[in-house]
């Protein structure tokens, strides 16, 4: 019963192999064009290196600014957050001759909404419904706006306000109690002719946080107007001097030759553990492909994903991370079986004692890698969102599928131990056959006291 349970189950876990597979690389449409399928691999987003994309150069007016390079330095931060916020983490934003700002998106499908969220809206205003004329804040009095949840659960807008931006907040809450503060967009000098927002003023709002609730309207509502709050934070504002693609920086082969290699890297490591290991080798290949299938599936669907040469990189370090974690289990497993026990309770021993082993060697990648996400930008974030996702995957498919897979295998097969390439210790090998070939001695017949033999 236990060997047919492991074949269902081997069988069950090639299928979802198959079907992965399938969904990881092959593109379709449904019969009857209700939905064209992309593969996960043709989801993934691709960053300037790789495939190319959009940059725009900006002429900057300072006009009533007092201090030029401050107001640069912040509008450049915003601008960067304005982009991640949008999905484009990749993208480059630098200062150019000290007076222009240059932006950098890759994989960019429709560049002018590029040009339109960064060079359109210029300034902010906030003023009481009614009042229009008295401009009581403008988007230099803010650090930031972020869209999501409250504490209730409901899509809200957290709005960050600078010291002096808290501070006139606070007043114009405090005596404006059951009024709407309105928030417009201004382009070109001129004010937009209806409000982003229309927040009544509940309470008054001290301390420099506040918040705009979205009034029954779901959670893409509260990103959209928090990235429309920050494209009106810039202290300085951009004109658009010129713009145009950006050819891949690698050149258009590079991707192609890029994952040719890796395939070929790949089914080298596959070849050699199966020689090495036999059996168990082909337990890692599995595993192996199951890995890269999920690899891929996060690469599409995460949002702050966005693959460049550095994220390639943290791959395939991910992936030899994923490779040493089944050659660590293996090693400890033929330990075991050397030193003399079985073949069912050399893989119980050696699970056991590379599973500790395994998680503390990738924790403190772990802790780089947040690391970099939390302390690094473009590139070298990427990179780490990348080496993230591939570390914790490769945790997960060498304490749990390749267990999975060992335990399948030895229910099927746990006599043989060439089938695993494993080998008896000379001194054990010899203590086990010596116990094996004793013979029980005879033992005399006697006759006992008064008895018959």
């Amino acid at each position: 019963m236990k060997k047919k349970s492991s074949i269902i189950k081997l069988v069950a876990f090639g299928l979802v192999l198959v079907v992965g597979f399938i969904f990881s690389v092959f593109s379709f449409q449904i019969p009857g064009g209700f939905y064209n399928y992309k593969s996960f691999a043709s989801a993934i987003k691709l960053g300037l290196d790789l495939k190319g994309g959009v940059y725009a150069v900006y002429d900057t007016d300072a006009a009533g600014v007092t201090d030029f390079n401050s107001a640069l330095s912040a509008t450049q931060t915003r601008l960067q957050d304005l982009l991640d916020g949008k999905g484009y983490t990749e993208s480059v934003i630098t200062i150019e001759n000290g007076n222009r700002v240059r932006v950098e998106v890759p994989d960019v499908d429709n560049p002018s909404t590029i040009f339109e969220l960064i060079g359109k809206p210029a300034g902010l205003e906030f003023v009481l419904e009614g009042k229009e004329d008295d401009v009581l804040l403008t988007g230099s009095d803010i650090v930031s706006a972020q869209g999501g949840y409250n504490s209730k659960g409901e899509p809200a807008v957290a709005l960050k306000f600078t010291s002096d931006g808290a501070r006139k907040f606070g007043d114009i809450t405090s005596s404006n109690i059951g009024k709407n503060l309105c928030i417009f967009l201004v382009t070109d000098g001129v004010r937009d002719a209806e409000p982003i927002s229309r927040a009544n003023i509940s309470t008054a709002i001290v301390g420099g946080n506040a918040e705009i609730s979205m009034g029954g309207q779901d959670v893409q509502a509260a990103y959209d107007l928090a990235s429309r709050i920050t494209s009106g934070m810039f202290e300085i504002k951009l004109i658009l001097a010129e713009s145009s693609t950006v050819p891949p920086s690698l050149g258009e082969q590079a991707l192609t030759l890029g994952i040719i290699a890796g395939i070929i890297g790949v089914v080298l490591v596959m070849i050699f553990l199966i020689w090495r290991y036999r059996l168990l080798g082909v337990v890692a290949t599995l595993t192996l492909i199951l890995y890269t299938e999920l690899m891929l599936f996060f690469l599409a669907v995460l949002p702050w994903v966005q693959l460049t040469l550095p994220g390639i990189a943290g791959i395939i370090l991910s992936i030899g991370m994923a490779v040493d974690g089944n050659v660590v289990i293996y090693e400890r497993i033929r330990d075991e079986y050397a030193s003399g026990k079985s073949i069912l309770a050399s893989v119980h021993a050696g699970f056991k004692k590379a599973t500790i082993a395994i998680v503390d060697s990738n924790i403190t990648t772990v802790i780089a890698a947040i690391v970099l996400i939390i302390f690094g930008s473009g590139s070298i974030s990427g990179f780490g969102v990348t080496l993230l996702v591939g570390i914790i995957l490769s945790m997960f498919s060498s304490v749990f599928i390749t267990r999975f897979l060992c335990k399948c295998f030895v229910g099927i097969s746990n006599e043989n131990p060439q089938i695993y390439n494993f080998k008896r210790k000379t001194g054990v090998a010899e203590m086990l056959d010596k116990e094996e070939t004793v013979l029980p001695e005879e033992v005399p017949a006697t006759v006992g006291e008064g008895g018959n033999a």
